[in-house]
């Protein structure tokens, strides 16, 4: 599981630091926490790693990408085209923001297509969340070029793809902002947490203001700061964020090494003219998190996963039945099935969410499974 498996002196030494001066929030309190401040720290580690401009670090993943899209100008009415294969938290901040999500297919690199883009496009689209699953990268050549196209707004879940690359630039880092995840089962954790990025200052600073209820953090006292407009509570906590500084610094190490097992992994499997691996927009590029393989076809595929069930094979995934990330599964969400009124409820919406259909997608996720990385040399039986 990726830099949980490396907790150690290290992230104890960062936790005791705010410990030992009891100074959990992340602003203010200057005289009492004997100069740490670790949510800074956590953001200037993303920043060494991604060469992003400006990093905000949060309370979650999910809240980094709620932010990226509102602080990038999205919100109530907008239509934003969505993938349907995803961890849900995508498609929750564009309805949450008061958007209209708009699901297109995805190809073999497991994220939104250039083509898929096209042809969800309406008069009314505005932006376009792009999430780059499970370690990977999308193919940001033609994507690109149809946001340009478009005039649309790009936005960069890579929650699962924290230094992933493509062509020299970080995920996260080709539209208006990105957003990472921290949570327990990424490439590094801080057990929870999330962080935007973005090269833009003026999206920065709109990030800035809307995770803390407004606060433009000018001046010297909490609570007598300007407030220029509406915001919310998205904070993490300098325990969270101690956590996230040890664990993003071993990240170069982690990425080495899970690119070490994932290429001897697919060596060998490649012996199996039966399976195929999901493309990458840049291979070179890839955080190797994942070994995401294709089966010929959906029966195949399940057939793979009874066999692993029956034999006890645990660390893998199969997407197509999985509850948060497949959008077959998802009858909350096409059922709109909410505690209290979504403004998505008044809008018009081009797609109906329980009829559209999506067959590319369903032809990928179906024959995919994925093995998550880890960092244990288990491969000793396969060299003799």
């Amino acid at each position: 599981m990726a830099g949980t498996e490396l907790f150690g002196a290290e992230e104890r030494k960062e936790i005791n630091d705010v410990m030992e001066t009891g100074i959990l929030f992340r602003y203010g309190h200057d005289a009492q926490r004997n100069n740490h401040w670790k949510a800074k720290d956590f953001e200037a580690e993303v920043k060494k790693i991604t060469n992003a401009k400006f990093a905000h670090a949060m309370s979650s993943g999910s809240t980094a990408i709620a932010t990226a899209l509102a602080a990038s100008g999205l919100g109530a009415g907008d239509e934003i085209i969505v993938p349907p294969f995803t961890f849900i938290a995508s498609v929750e901040a564009v309805l949450f923001i008061g958007a209209i999500p708009i699901f297109a297919e995805i190809d073999e690199t497991l994220c939104l297509s250039a083509s898929g883009i096209e042809k969800a496009l309406t008069p009314k689209t505005k932006g376009v969340c792009l999430v780059h699953m499970c370690g990977g990268n999308a193919n940001m050549d033609e994507i690109m070029a149809v946001i340009k196209k478009h005039n649309l707004i790009l936005v960069e879940d890579a929650g699962q793809a924290f230094a992933s690359s493509y062509k020299g630039t970080f995920t996260g880092l080709f539209g208006k902002a990105g957003s990472y995840s921290f949570d327990f089962f990424k490439i590094a954790t801080a057990g929870e947490g999330g962080v935007l990025v973005t090269n833009d200052e003026e999206t920065y600073k709109k990030a800035d203001v809307y995770s803390d209820h407004g606060h433009n953090h000018v001046g010297a006292k909490r609570g007598m700061e300007d407030h220029p407009f509406l915001g919310f509570n998205y904070r993490i906590s300098e325990l969270h964020a101690a956590i996230g500084v040890a664990q993003t610094r071993r990240v170069p190490s982690i990425k080495k090494k899970n690119q070490f097992n994932k290429k001897f992994m697919q060596d060998l499997l490649s012996k199996n003219k039966n399976i195929s691996f999901a493309k990458l927009g840049d291979p070179d590029g890839d955080s190797a998190t994942h070994l995401n393989i294709f089966l010929p076809d959906t029966a195949a595929a399940q057939r793979v996963v009874d066999e692993f069930n029956a034999a006890g094979v645990a660390g893998f995934d199969y997407w197509f039945k999985n509850m948060y990330h497949f959008i077959n599964q998802w009858d909350h969400m096409k059922n709109l099935q909410t505690v209290s009124k979504l403004p998505v409820e008044l809008f018009d919406k081009p797609q109906d969410y329980v009829k559209m259909q999506l067959p590319k997608s369903q032809e990928v996720v179906g024959r995919l499974i994925t093995l998550a990385s880890s960092l244990q040399e288990n491969f000793r039986c396969y060299r003799q």
